[in-house]
């Protein structure tokens, strides 16, 4: 599977917009949201959208759910691993940064 830049970018930004209704004002005017609390939140709507991933492939099984709509889950669940993996690997790059910085 690969990962290409633009899409994980283009579903980080859907996801952003899904969180906070907007960009960095609306993220801005909720001062009380701490920066655990969105990953947490984008972690959650992760797993859901697998979930409903799951959901979809296994009511195919059961000649149940359009082709297009398990397509759609399907694909869905795919760009949200592919984000969510991009962030944990700029997260582990930036804390490898920090930890060789001299004190």
């Amino acid at each position: 599977m690969t990962v290409s830049m633009t899409n994980a970018l283009a579903a980080y930004a859907r996801k952003a917009k899904e969180t906070n209704g907007g960009g960095l004002e609306a993220r801005s005017a909720d001062p009380g949201k701490s920066f655990a609390d969105l990953v947490g939140e984008s972690l959650s709507s992760a797993v859901e959208s697998g979930r409903q991933s799951e959901q979809m492939s296994a009511q195919a099984i059961a000649g149940k759910a359009d082709l297009n709509e398990v397509v759609s889950a399907v694909s869905n669940a795919e760009i949200t691993l592919q984000t969510v993996i991009a962030i944990r690997d700029r997260m582990i790059q930036a804390y490898q940064e920090i930890s060789q910085m001299p004190i």
